[in-house]
């Protein structure tokens, strides 16, 4: 078992910049892609962003390309995702997940291990 605590979430105007991390415990990260997800109220669990187990490889869903960066210390079992230019539209329960192990997937039914989720919410 893994359990997966977010933080950094938070009420922020539009433009502004967030940092969310995202940190395991009771199992080791470090061969497991990670994922970071959003869910708005009445809309789907989306991806947001994911990141293989070293780093090499990154996904960004095209909402937040060029905006938003997703990165990890393995060190520290932690994964991050740095939010900038926020927009309102960004307004969403986040959270992390658990990904495959040895192998790179955007799919939700791919991600094992499901954090609460953290609240961020963009005023414009």
């Amino acid at each position: 078992q893994v359990q997966l605590v977010e933080s950094g979430g938070g009420l922020v105007q539009a433009g502004g910049s967030l940092r969310l991390s995202c940190a395991a415990s009771g199992r080791t990260i470090n061969t497991y892609t990670m994922g970071w997800f959003r869910q708005a109220p009445g809309k789907d669990r989306d991806i947001v962003a994911a990141i293989s187990w070293n780093g090499g490889s990154t996904y960004y869903a095209d909402s937040v390309k060029g905006r938003f960066t997703i990165s990890r210390d393995n060190a520290k079992n932690t994964v991050y995702l740095q939010m900038n230019s926020l927009k309102p539209e960004d307004t969403a329960v986040y959270y992390c997940a658990v990904g495959g192990r040895g192998y790179f997937s955007v799919v939700s039914t791919a991600y094992d291990y499901w954090g609460q989720g953290t609240q961020v919410s963009v005023s414009s």
